[in-house]
């Protein structure tokens, strides 16, 4: 079973500290970021450790040392070991990459809560992280080791990201492009991509964020830059809507006075409102269970406007309108029009009758 950001929280919560936790998923979604804020809001410290980075067990459990009180061979302790007594949460990242001598130092750390026979301390807890796919040069785990696990899917959704992205200062014009273009977020499979093609994920949009909220304006300027970073298509794609949307953007249509921009939809051209078509669909599919009374009641009423200003236009533009009335493409939208744009649901009908 997948999982998203919410139902991992609930898994977090409700799994007993002596129980380990695997999460599989795709690079660049943010496992390790949820991870840290979700203790740190909790008070417990989070140690990370790549295994994938270490060459063999001494980076993970220290270095032998001769122990002058007993006269035999101990262990340094390694940098991260816990030394106050306090509980840690252990986070064993890119554990299918770690080289097999490694992985079987991590066997009595995960059973027993031991390393090199010293203990964590009580209530600490650990929680790994793998790739799964076959774009990516994986260490085979061992079923002993696996089985230590209680192992989740792990794929935070859409509205986990905007939601994140909100309260984390990344650039609004960012949020609102994958607010309406979510199919961008994360990386899209490409059988003919080379190995080092980009693509987007949320990790590149955060650095994405980083670099365009010094701008004032997203120019061309920017364009290299920024396709070095989620790849040639995404930005293709993204500047296309930043340009439109120093016109006009879906979330003006849905949340502004209509009166206001009514003058601006009626000068725009078929290729335009077929786009703006597309962005209200999507739009109304990534918020439509987020929205609050009063988020719904404005966007009802000028979606109501909107699509009676459409065939003022052109016939064409309310067909392309309603062609999108689709419940295996937006099968939110399509919910949200039903129950709570009545009148416009009705108008639809009547549209597809006559």
């Amino acid at each position: 079973m997948t999982i998203n950001a919410k139902q991992l929280e609930f898994i977090l919560d409700n799994t007993p500290a002596s129980q380990n936790i695997m999460l599989m998923g795709k690079h660049g979604i943010g496992k390790s970021r949820i991870l840290e804020d979700y203790f740190s809001k909790k008070g417990q410290k989070v140690v990370i450790l790549f295994l994938g980075q270490m060459a063999d067990p001494s980076d993970l459990i220290g270095l032998p040392e001769k122990n002058e009180e007993i006269g035999k061979t101990d262990f340094m302790l390694p940098y991260w070991f816990p030394t106050d007594g306090k509980p840690i949460v252990l986070f064993l990242d890119e554990l299918n990459r770690a080289r097999p001598e490694v992985l079987q130092t991590i066997m009595d750390l995960t059973l027993n809560r031991k390393l090199a026979g010293k203990s964590l301390p009580d209530g600490s807890r650990i929680i790994s992280a793998v790739n799964n796919g076959n774009e990516y040069q994986l260490t085979d785990l061992d079923p002993a080791l696996v089985s230590r696990f209680n192992i989740y899917e792990f794929a935070p959704s859409v509205e986990d990201w905007i939601n994140w992205a909100k309260t984390s200062g990344i650039d609004e014009r960012v949020i609102s492009f994958i607010s309406e273009n979510p199919e961008y977020l994360d990386s899209f499979e490409n059988g003919e991509a080379e190995n080092l093609e980009r693509t987007p994920d949320r990790r590149s949009w955060e650095r994405v964020s980083e670099i365009t909220r010094n701008f004032s304006e997203i120019t061309f300027e920017l364009k290299p830059l920024v396709s070095g970073i989620i790849g040639s298509e995404a930005t293709s794609v993204f500047f296309e809507y930043a340009k439109n949307e120093k016109e006009l953007s879906v979330k003006q249509v849905l949340t502004s006075d209509f009166a206001f921009i009514e003058p601006e939809l009626r000068e725009m051209d078929i290729s335009r409102i077929t786009q703006l078509n597309n962005s209200v669909f999507k739009y109304l599919e990534s918020f439509s269970e987020n929205c609050s009374e009063v988020d719904v009641k404005k966007i009802s009423e000028n979606l109501n406007k909107y699509f009676d200003l459409l065939p003022l236009l052109s016939k064409e533009y309310m067909m392309h309108f309603i062609s999108l009335c689709s419940a295996q493409v937006y099968p939110k939208t399509l919910v949200f029009i039903t129950e709570c744009c009545g009148s416009l649901y009705k108008k639809i009908l009547d549209s597809i009758n006559n």
